[in-house]
């Protein structure tokens, strides 16, 4: 059996490249076109101190309780309850499936700019057949490298890690030769948008989420760590790296041409960006970079997809089937149920000709809750504990920072990630009566919220065609 275990550089990397995937590619057009350079350090300096305080609850969590493993999932168990710790997971489990699929499609769509031409298509938007077969195959072979041990899968993730961080570095050193003060100062206040500073401010707390998702990886896969302690420092390290280079591009873009050039630009925007800067090699060069990203990113999610339902499956939460480790220590049940999963939403995929973007943004706000429920429950523990002042202080802040995303995310999205958790409200309930032989044994909290949702979930339905015009 291997006994193999991740170090702090590998759990680090896991971190950092699971927040970097495919969207700090695309960041300078998402920011672009919604907000101006003034709106946009407002929303960075918010989204960096909320960031900096959920990863420091993570850290401070990992030293109250550091006997914990499985993260997201067990944190909100520990806290909460059943149930909510069941809600947490499965949000968490079908934002990174249905994400990882994104990053196979988003994948191939790349390759597709080597390949193909107006006159023959080959990989499209990575939703031809071609990708199919060529998204299916790394899906079992990325399947058979984390069933050989987690600690070789995050040795590959890490060298993945180091290819894809040299062009963004590359990329902040020449915005910095080529940055202009009169260009960056033009428009400030972003008023040819058309909305208020704080409306624009608002608007791109999603996206600024959106590309820390992930900052959770160490915590998930902390069962494997070399040290306990290593966990809350990678998250840390990796919230800091990918801060800063998620500031310097977004902002350092605005000074290489000007924010209405910028907004309607096609994604990977960084690749028009270096083009106007150093040529056609440029493009060339990010777009080969982001094929490289998004299956490092693939590599890390994958781990974390397979994790949480076996953390699930070990308490009942999950079908008894999925709580099996192989001989190297890896989830295998788990890990075949997400490639199936995975596989699925290929072929749908393959069938509907969609590009995945809609549903890629409706799982990732299934994320909202289990981030705030981390708040919460160091909020919880430190009083518990009576811990010192500075960690009360950050389990609030961190809670704060979570209602502040859920709010700006709004309610179509919440009402929309309602019908995604149905599906696993009734898994749930079946793996319980299973686990306690024949008896669900609710509590009063638990009945109360199971009507809560039910109630949402019909108003969802009522509401759907409105949400998806």
């Amino acid at each position: 059996m291997s006994n193999k275990k991740i170090g702090l550089i590998s759990l680090t990397a896991l971190v950092l490249s699971s927040m970097i995937g495919s969207g700090i590619f695309s960041l300078p057009q998402n920011m672009a076109a919604v907000a101006g350079a003034k709106a946009l350090i407002i929303g960075w300096l918010i989204t960096g101190v909320g960031i900096i305080f959920l990863g420091l609850s993570f850290f401070y969590i990992s030293r109250l309780r550091p006997e914990l493993d499985g993260g997201i999932y067990t944190y909100a168990r520990e806290g909460f309850g059943e149930l909510v710790g069941f809600l947490s997971a499965w949000g968490y489990w079908l934002c990174a499936t249905i994400g990882i699929v994104g990053y196979l499609v988003v994948a191939f769509e790349g390759i597709g700019t080597f390949t193909d031409s107006p006159q023959r298509i080959i990989f499209g938007q990575g939703n031809t057949l071609p990708s199919f077969i060529g998204a299916s195959l790394i899906v079992w072979l990325v399947h058979a490298l984390i069933a050989r041990g987690v600690k070789e899968a995050a040795s590959v993730n890490l060298a993945a890690t180091l290819v894809k961080t040299f062009p963004l570095i590359l990329f902040i050193l020449l915005a910095l030769y080529y940055f202009s003060p009169a260009t960056f100062n033009h428009d400030i206040n972003g008023d040819s948008i058309g909305r208020p500073v704080g409306e624009q401010v608002k608007n791109t707390m999603l996206i600024t989420l959106w590309v820390f998702t992930g900052v959770e990886g160490a915590s998930v896969l902390s069962a494997h760590a070399r040290n306990k302690s290593d966990v809350g420092l990678a998250t840390v390290l990796g919230i800091l790296i990918a801060l800063a280079l998620y500031v310097a591009i977004t902002l350092l873009s605005l000074g290489i041409l000007p924010r209405e050039t910028i907004a309607p630009m096609a994604n990977p925007s960084m690749a028009a960006l270096l083009e106007a800067m150093i040529g056609s090699g440029g493009s060339l060069l990010i777009t080969f970079c982001l094929i490289v990203s998004v299956l490092a990113s693939y590599i890390s999610w994958t781990m974390y997809s397979a994790e949480v339902p076996y953390r699930g499956a070990k308490n009942g939460a999950f079908p008894k089937i999925l709580d099996k480790l192989n001989q190297n220590g890896t989830p295998i049940n788990s890990l075949w149920f997400t490639g199936f999963i995975v596989q699925f939403c290929l072929l749908l995929v393959l069938l509907t000709g969609k590009s995945y973007n809609t549903l890629l943004l409706i799982s990732t706000s299934m994320i909202l809750i289990p981030y705030f429920l981390i708040g919460a429950y160091l909020v919880k523990l430190s009083f518990r504990q009576n811990s010192p002042m500075r960690i009360k202080l950050t389990g609030i802040i961190a809670s704060l920072y979570g209602l502040w995303i859920i709010y700006a995310a709004g309610l179509e999205y919440l009402l929309l990630s309602v019908l995604l958790y149905m599906p696993g409200i009734l898994l749930f309930l079946y793996s319980r009566y299973r686990h306690q032989s024949g008896i669900l044994n609710l509590k009063g909290g638990e009945k109360a919220l199971l009507l809560i949702i039910a109630a949402l979930f019909a108003y969802a339905l009522y509401r759907l065609p409105a949400l998806l015009s």
